[in-house]
């Protein structure tokens, strides 16, 4: 499934060079198969490392707010108590 994946987002990112490129110089497009050939496997081969990175950084925030909330909870407990 990785595999699979890295492969079609290296391809899109390909098509998508090849495409800006028709539209940046629509005559002399012979340097960009190449820029878009090695950028296409550049990402295909790292897209699991900035997942990762993504995803590893959206469950901390998660445990951080859940752990504020839990600190939040438990102050406003004392200070109830405090009042009573």
């Amino acid at each position: 499934m990785q595999r699979l994946l890295g492969v079609s987002i290296g391809a899109l990112v390909t098509f998508v060079i090849l495409w800006l490129s028709t539209v940046v110089n629509p005559v002399d497009r012979m340097p960009w198969y190449a820029a878009a050939a090695v950028i296409g496997a550049v990402v295909s081969f790292f897209w699991p490392v900035v997942i990762g990175f993504w995803l590893g950084r959206r469950a901390q925030d998660r445990r951080n707010d859940s752990v504020e909330r839990e600190v939040q909870r438990q102050l406003a407990e004392e200070r109830s108590k405090q009042n009573d």
